[in-house]
């Protein structure tokens, strides 16, 4: 198994929906082991779906304060993780001044859904669900801990 790198930020376009609930994923999962931090090209507060669809699994991210590129205190990471086109091109940028690895995983954007509530909460669930799938794949438990 790949070593687990030490830390990780995900960016997305907005740092309210996808790049919060992959921070809080990841905290939750290896946050003891792992300096995990998230991102956006620009910044919105946090959107209230992801607030509800993190809250269903247990995860409470309603006091995530939305940061931009240019607001990161600590630019020293192992991975950035972008999951949007636009956090993409700015993850790339960072490498010109930090030396890390860069990983595209595109992920829908919830609110391109129109519809009832419970047809919108469905779609940021999807999101939801998906990042989980790739973080334990990315960043898989270690089958040897206790717990």
């Amino acid at each position: 198994m790949a070593r687990l790198p030490s830390s990780v930020l995900f960016a997305c376009t907005f740092n309210s929906i996808r790049s919060p609930m992959a921070e809080a994923l990841l905290k939750h999962l290896h946050g003891r082991h792992i300096y995990v931090d998230s991102v956006g090209v620009r910044a919105e507060e946090i959107d209230a779906f992801a607030v509800a669809v993190m809250d269903e699994i247990g995860i409470d991210i309603s006091k995530h304060r939305t940061k931009t590129f240019e607001e990161l205190e600590d630019t020293s990471f192992d991975l950035v993780v972008s999951l949007s086109p636009e956090a993409q091109h700015s993850a790339v940028e960072l490498t010109r001044t930090m030396s890390c690895e860069v990983e595209f995983w595109p992920m829908f954007d919830p609110t391109a859904v129109e519809g009832s509530r419970e047809e919108m909460l469905g779609a940021y669930r999807l999101v939801r669900d998906h990042l989980r799938r790739r973080i334990l794949e990315r960043f898989p438990l270690n089958p040897g801990g206790s717990g």
